[in-house]
């Protein structure tokens, strides 16, 4: 298996982690339901799959937002956590340019710089957690208290209540 940045920092820092690898069929293209696919396709429970969401501010600052992907993510909250008294999704289009990442397989962790990052706080609820390995496919799953430390993760409510 062909490492990846998320993979090669989690190394470095000497922070133990498993892969988990699903067939991607496209799955990432779906608004909603992509986290029920995948955890199936791994066989776990659909709230340990954290995705990231990558978000600009009105002063043009990325920040990384990462949470439940069966939950929504409260945009007023989001702003609250940033700081910012605006703040919207970077486009899918922009996102390989910015993070070196492509959505469906954007991790909080390796993008070309170092942005500020929230992690919502429902990520304590469990004992491991499965975010991006940084490609379509492919899981990493790690403690979650060593995926605030590594990627210097702020704790915060994030999301809407559940759907």
């Amino acid at each position: 298996m062909k490492k990846t940045n998320a993979m090669r920092i989690l190394e470095s820092a000497h922070i133990p982690y498993e892969i988990s690898s699903y067939n991607d069929d496209g799955e990432h293209e779906l608004e909603r339901g992509a986290a029920e696919s995948i955890a199936a396709k791994l066989g776990i429970d659909p709230h340990v799959v954290f995705k990231t969401i990558v978000m600009r501010t009105q002063s043009k600052e990325l920040c990384v937002f990462c949470q439940s992907a069966v939950c929504e993510i409260n945009l007023k909250k989001a702003r609250a956590a940033a700081g910012a008294k605006e703040i919207s999704p970077v486009k899918p289009d922009e996102l390989l340019a910015l993070t070196g990442y492509i959505r469906g397989g954007c991790s909080p962790l390796g993008m070309k710089r170092q942005f500020r990052t929230f992690i919502d706080s429902q990520v304590l609820k469990y004992n491991k957690v499965y975010i991006s390995a940084g490609v379509r496919g492919e899981q990493i799953i790690i403690a979650p208290q060593d995926l605030v430390k590594i990627a210097n993760a702020a704790v915060c409510d994030l999301v809407l209540e559940e759907s």
